[in-house]
């Protein structure tokens, strides 16, 4: 009799089987992207074989995010995590911890071009020294930051080793693609062939977008290439397509720029004949239109640094942001 029942149970399980299967297979690898431009990267890299959950959205300020109940619920449901890296989203350790995910947080930034907070002109591989990062005042995930320590250079506030915006570089975004494909290959391995074919195709559109960024720039005069935006995003394109970003605040929006900040860029303005001055769409504006006002340089438009804009703007995915911004800044400057 016991075997019958046993004998039962196993029909059942087997019976059940194509079934549950069917559904494991139909069903989507749930990932969560840290914010709007990683999730953009992501969609292009999954395609119809993943589920995104975007924690901080288009024209959110990732510096300044606050997580709700419901992000905490959607880590702890995600297969895979995708972050930036570099101390950006200074929310994320709590978001994790409250969360008790089992999925992997994967980094972007890991194996990137990245650059130094301090003595930008140095880069380094985001894989090396992590470890003494950690032993700095500003260490990841820390939250509380001296806003005083470093004025030497008008409006730089450090907060922490590296600068997170790495993805201003388009270099940097096709390492940020690889690694994307590497974390979905390796927590589904069925759809690793697509994905790779996937972020193939997509690195592909990206390294037209690198050229066509540095033909554009490379139109605009040596001495016209200083440019103020809202705070400290911009070094990556800096550093990658030749222009001079300056800025009032740090590179976190937590830090206000101080009246000495401000009285410092306006000389350093003048001195340095700017071209353009730009907005951005995860800032107060008013900054920026003081010292519009004080220097005379008109605002040249808007510039989109750490978020996406909405699908109805002129920044919906990574590559529209890249061009617009691009082209926004040089149409500025030549006055087209």
């Amino acid at each position: 009799m016991l075997n019958l029942m046993r004998l039962a149970s196993f029909v059942s399980v087997i019976t059940l089987m194509p079934a549950a299967m069917a559904s494991a297979s139909a069903e989507n690898l749930k990932v969560v992207a840290s914010f709007s431009i990683i999730a953009d990267l992501a969609k292009n890299v999954g395609g119809d074989r993943i589920d995104i959950t975007t924690l901080v959205g288009p024209n959110g300020d990732a510096h300044v995010y606050e997580p709700k109940p419901v992000d905490a619920a959607a880590v702890a449901d995600a297969d895979v995590v995708l972050v930036n890296g570099l101390q950006f989203e200074g929310f994320l350790q709590r978001l994790v911890d409250a969360s008790g995910t089992k999925a992997p947080v994967v980094e972007l930034t890991k194996g990137g071009d990245v650059l130094k907070n301090e003595g930008e002109e140095h880069h380094h591989d985001a894989g090396e020294e992590k470890e003494e990062g950690e032993g700095h005042d500003h260490a990841a995930g820390g939250q509380e930051h001296d806003h005083e320590h470093d004025h030497s250079h008008a409006g730089h506030h450090h907060h922490g080793e590296f600068d997170p915006h790495a993805w201003q570089s388009v270099g940097n975004a096709e390492t940020y693609v690889k690694n994307i494909a590497d974390a979905l290959c390796a927590a589904d391995k069925n759809g690793c062939d697509t994905y790779k074919s996937n972020a193939d195709a997509y690195q592909a559109k990206l390294q037209q977008l690198d050229a066509d960024i540095k033909a554009s720039v490379a139109s605009i005069p040596q001495d016209k290439r200083t440019i103020i935006t809202s705070h400290d995003a911009f070094n990556y394109f800096e550093h990658a397509y030749g222009l001079t970003f300056l800025a009032p605040e740090g590179v976190s929006t937590e830090s206000e720029a101080s009246a000495a900040d401000v009285a410092a860029l306006i000389k350093q303005v003048r001195e340095d004949k700017a071209s353009a001055i730009f907005v951005e769409n995860i800032t107060n504006p008013r900054l920026v239109e003081q010292i519009a006002s004080e220097t005379g340089i008109k605002v040249g438009g808007t510039l989109y640094s750490d978020a996406l804009s909405d699908a109805s703007g002129p920044a919906s995915t990574y590559i529209d942001m890249m061009k617009h911004n691009a082209e926004t800044i040089k149409a500025a400057i030549s006055g087209s």
